[in-house]
Order: C-alpha cells, then sequence, then structure tokens
C-alpha cells in the first residue's frame, strides 16, 4: 500500500483504537452506551419520538423501541404528549436522567483531560475542529445533522 491508500487504512485503524477506548471509557460511566448516545441526541434537539431517534441516529426502529423500553423502566426519560399536538408521543429526559447525562459527561471530559493533560490547547484545538469537520461531512453524506452550539 501506498500513498492516500495506506493514509486511508492507518486512520480506518486509529478511529479503530478511539472507539475501543471511548467504549472501555463509557462502561464505567452509569448508563448504558446506547442510552448515553439516545439521551444525548434528546438533549440537543429536545423531545423526540422513538421513530425520530431511530431516524437521526440510523437504527432500525426495533432496535430503539427496546432501548426505549429499557430508558423508562429505568425512568431517566419518559414519555410526553406531542406539544405540537401530533399523535406520537415524544420522550423527554427526566431529572434522574440528566443527572446521570451530566455524570456521565462528567466521567468523558475527566477521563480525556487526562489523555490530553500535556497537550497544549492549540493542538486540543486542532484535535476538536478536525473531530468535527470528520464528524460533520458523515452527518452531511448521511443526511442526518447533529445540532451543535454555534
Amino acid at each position: 500500500m501506498r500513498g492516500r491508500e495506506h493514509l486511508l487504512e492507518s486512520i480506518t485503524r486509529e478511529l479503530t483504537l478511539i472507539s475501543r477506548h471511548q467504549l472501555a471509557s463509557a462502561a464505567r460511566g452509569v448508563l448504558e452506551r446506547s442510552a448515553y448516545l439516545m439521551m444525548s441526541r434528546i438533549d440537543a434537539t429536545g423531545p423526540m419520538t422513538a421513530r425520530e431517534l431511530a431516524t437521526a441516529l440510523q437504527l432500525e426502529i426495533s432496535t430503539v423501541t427496546r432501548q426505549v423500553s429499557a430508558m423508562l423502566r429505568e425512568k431517566v426519560v419518559e414519555r410526553i404528549p406531542d406539544p405540537d399536538g401530533g399523535l406520537a408521543r415524544r420522550l423527554r429526559i427526566t431529572s434522574t436522567g440528566a443527572a446521570l447525562l451530566a455524570a456521565d459527561r462528567e466521567r468523558h471530559r475527566t477521563s480525556l483531560d487526562k489523555v490530553l493533560t500535556d497537550w497544549p490547547d492549540a493542538e486540543c484545538a486542532d484535535l476538536y475542529r478536525l473531530l468535527r469537520a470528520l464528524n460533520e461531512r458523515i452527518e452531511e453524506l448521511q443526511g442526518t445533522p447533529w445540532p451543535r452550539e454555534t
């Protein structure tokens, strides 16, 4: 392999390793990884239907429905009527869920801070810029933008 092909293979390997490290970090959290992801999306967007979640996360509705059932049992989300008058009920994060989500986010931030402790702020900013650009391009290609603060 030469040139771009080798570079793409190397990037693929590193992304796989990042995913592995992220999963190991998430395992120490309170929320399951899928609940963390779904609740993060609801937190960014506001209350959503299960179908909207499935579309946004590109998951089968049956997968989302199973996870929603688990989150409802754990009382981290609740069903509310659609404020726009739609028939489908929306999922909203409960105060318990918000506290667990915040705690897990803090665990992730603390863990990342340990990894990046020796990195200058400029390199951290570069990492953020490149990761955001990568995510935004993926979202553009898939048609699934993630709401972000400007």
